[in-house]
């Protein structure tokens, strides 16, 4: 009888679809055992007691995160973080604990993907099936997760900030509004970047008043201000460049319409739409854009289908400029 050859179960098909492992992970995140463990909290009685959990399932969880290669175990019965542990501290540069945090806002809306078989089905979002409401009126009804949302999306603009600030001449234009542009995390960025530039954000209460303060410590109150609005309402018009940067992709495909409607009914026939969002990295193209039909009903566009929706508001594509893993698309009336 020939030797069997031993292969990971399924070809590596039980490795890639599994859902333990993962949800181990989501829930060190959301008890912060990382930030206790580097804190010198090493054992499975003193963590279970800082982090209020059950000593018997905590010490099978760590058991199994050792497995997974999140933590090493040690002689002493234990436990220190490997350098993927490392990643679920807080105030890691990607920021994954929060990512990751099923209390927060995206681990929350994550849980819905184990609705993906209804989706598929019928068409619908994952999200309402899951929780019985659509998610952006669920952040509405809970200001913790509405906070995490925010402070999650305002992490991610200001990374992609500097490549999008200088991949485009943004200081040949007067005057730049940043439509639903959060806690003004992108318009500041790009504001330091062109000293000529001035900038408005435009986006609900609680956002603005975030960006009213980043505007003020990033001292740019003399040429950046925060308006209190919303993009599927008439936007002040005479800009010359308005800003949707991650944006589209939560919404529908009428409702994108009507966001980019508004724009081009502010910019006119003088002003630009700027879209800033992932059009060419494929490997998040097909990832992100099934979170976002699970989250929103969304879609993440690609850029034919970005032209398809820019020419519904009356707009073609004019320059498309490379900004790291992003790309800035600028969109013009037809002429």
């Amino acid at each position: 009888m020939a030797k069997e050859t031993k292969t990971a179960r399924g070809g590596g098909v039980w490795a890639a679809a599994d859902l333990l492992t993962p949800m181990a992970i989501r829930v060190a995140a959301t008890l912060r055992l990382a930030d206790h463990i580097a804190a010198g909290t090493r054992t499975t009685e003193a963590l279970a007691e800082a982090v209020h959990a059950d000593r018997d399932v905590l010490g099978r969880l760590l058991d199994h995160l050792v497995t997974a290669g999140v933590l090493s175990s040690t002689e002493t019965a234990a436990y220190d973080l490997t350098a993927m542990g490392q990643y679920l501290c807080d105030g890691q540069p990607e920021g994954m604990r929060r990512v990751l945090d099923i209390e927060g806002a995206l681990g929350h809306a994550e849980l819905s993907l184990v609705q993906l078989l209804h989706t598929v089905r019928t068409g619908e979002p994952a999200f309402p099936q899951q929780y019985g409401l659509a998610f952006w009126e669920d952040l509405s009804a809970d200001d913790g997760r509405a906070e995490s949302f925010d402070a999650l999306m305002g992490a991610r603009l200001a990374a992609h900030a500097p490549a999008v600030a200088g991949a485009y001449p943004w200081g040949n234009l007067r005057h730049l509004v940043d439509v639903g542009g959060g806690d003004g995390s992108m318009l500041i960025t790009i504001l330091q970047a062109h000293p000529t530039l001035r900038g408005t954000v435009i986006d609900l209460p609680g956002p603005v008043r975030r960006a009213e303060k980043a505007i003020a410590a990033a001292g740019l109150e003399h040429r950046a201000e925060a308006v209190a609005g919303s993009f599927f309402d008439e936007l002040p018009a005479g800009a010359d460049g308005y800003l949707l940067s991650s944006i589209l992709h939560n919404w529908d495909d009428a409702s994108a319409a009507r966001i980019v409607r508004r724009c081009a009914d502010a910019a006119a026939t003088t002003g630009s739409v700027f879209v800033v969002d992932y059009l060419g990295d494929e490997s998040v193209q097909t990832e992100g854009d099934l979170r976002m039909l699970c989250y929103f009903g969304g879609r993440q566009h690609t850029l034919e289908q970005l032209r398809e929706l820019a020419g519904s508001a009356g707009l073609e594509t004019g320059s498309i400029t490379p900004a790291g893993r992003l790309s800035v698309v600028e969109l013009r009336a037809r002429g």
